[in-house]
């Protein structure tokens, strides 16, 4: 997992690398182990729909709130779901620890304001 997350790929592959990753109620350990409390912490989403592109992959840690994510190019209407339903929006809240990886561009449906602690990666070391 040390070895460099950005190896060159094809475009089949992408689709499947852009997955949000959501770790319920880590436990303590692992959270001092990362130190979040020392990371920026972020309270501006508000309820409501926003637009976002992540240029860096970026974890967080949400104190506060509840959030549907619904992937660019995911139909965001669960009513006409399938069998692929998880694959509509990935939903996370006040104790998850969130991984969102770089590229990923969403919608973010806020339905409990978000406090969250947060940290971007740069892998860009050549």
């Amino acid at each position: 997992m040390a070895s460099s997350a950005s190896t060159p790929s094809s475009s089949s592959s992408s689709a499947n690398d852009l997955r949000i990753l959501v770790e319920r109620d880590p436990p303590e350990s692992k959270l001092s182990e990362l130190n979040i409390k020392c990371w920026p912490n972020l309270n501006l989403f508000l309820v409501g729909k926003y637009q976002l592109k992540f240029d860096a992959e970026e974890t967080c840690y949400l104190v506060k709130g509840k959030v549907k994510v619904y992937p660019r190019g995911s139909s965001s209407s669960p009513s006409s779901a399938s069998a692929s339903s998880e694959d509509q929006f990935v939903e996370f809240g006040a104790g998850d620890l969130v991984i969102i990886p770089k590229g990923l561009s969403c919608t973010w449906d806020v339905s409990v304001a978000v406090d969250k602690y947060y940290k971007f990666e740069s892998s860009s070391s050549s």
